[in-house]
């Protein structure tokens, strides 16, 4: 079954070789300039940084704000917790398209359509539920008792969270954050709706380009996202064993 799901992935590896300029097996020779290409400035490294931009900045916000939420929720005191978890996880379970063309509309009033602030906002509404569940299983293992000793001790909330929560919760943290990046990174309908032509991303920069014009420099851009996958997946799953 793994097989079957990932072969896929690895059938268009040999084709970011290829020497001409259109898709087909057997290859009739081998070329890295398709590579040249999308290191070019632009279009693809100017999608690239749009994409690497709008991920740092939603994933630091959706970081803050869900660890924020998830320490909130997990309080035995925190009244309609249930509900407001419901609600901050939604964005996972409503097709992201309906969050598209809601945000679009809403967004459209506030003048942020077509501008990096509302694309920033869009990815961290959609990163946060990932950091909120991480960090809240993280949370389920932490003994409340040694926040009521920092506290008997005369710390602050806020001295003894960054000082004894954030430390040992620190691997769920990061492993959320990395999920909330993955997730920005990744997507591509609400780009599509928010983001203008300054704000193109990487992900919206290959939906277009394989609806307009096929060519094997998309496969060696999609080669390099595949290798940056792996390469976070490899640290989450280090984190993991930490």
């Amino acid at each position: 079954m793994m097989l079957f799901l990932l072969g896929p992935l690895l059938a268009f590896l040999p084709i970011s070789f290829s020497s001409v300029s259109f898709l087909s097996y057997p290859l009739p020779g081998y070329s890295l300039q398709w590579y040249e290409k999308v290191l070019q400035p632009t279009p693809w490294m100017f999608a690239l940084k749009n994409s690497l931009i709008v991920g740092s900045l939603s994933t630091a916000l959706a970081t803050v704000l869900g660890t924020a939420a998830a320490f909130g929720l997990t309080r035995k005191n925190f009244p309609a917790s249930g509900f407001v978890l419901a609600l901050i996880v939604s964005p996972m379970i409503v097709p992201v398209v309906v969050t598209a063309v809601g945000t679009y509309f809403m967004f459209a009033k506030l003048g942020l359509v077509a501008t990096f602030s509302g694309l920033v906002i869009a990815h961290t509404v959609l990163g946060v539920p990932f950091v909120v569940i991480t960090v809240s299983s993280t949370l389920q293992t932490f003994d409340n008792r040694l926040l009521q000793a920092a506290y008997g001790l005369g710390a602050s909330p806020i001295h003894a969270f960054f000082t004894i929560v954030l430390p040992l919760i620190a691997n769920g943290v990061i492993a959320g954050a990395i999920f909330a990046f993955v997730t920005s990174f990744d997507e591509v309908v609400v780009a599509i709706f928010i983001g203008g032509p300054q704000q193109k991303t990487l992900p919206r920069q290959m939906f277009e380009g394989i609806k307009d014009n096929i060519d094997p420099s998309i496969l060696a851009m999609s080669a390099i996202l595949l290798l940056v996958t792996i390469l976070l997946m490899v640290f989450l799953g280090l984190l993991r064993r930490r």
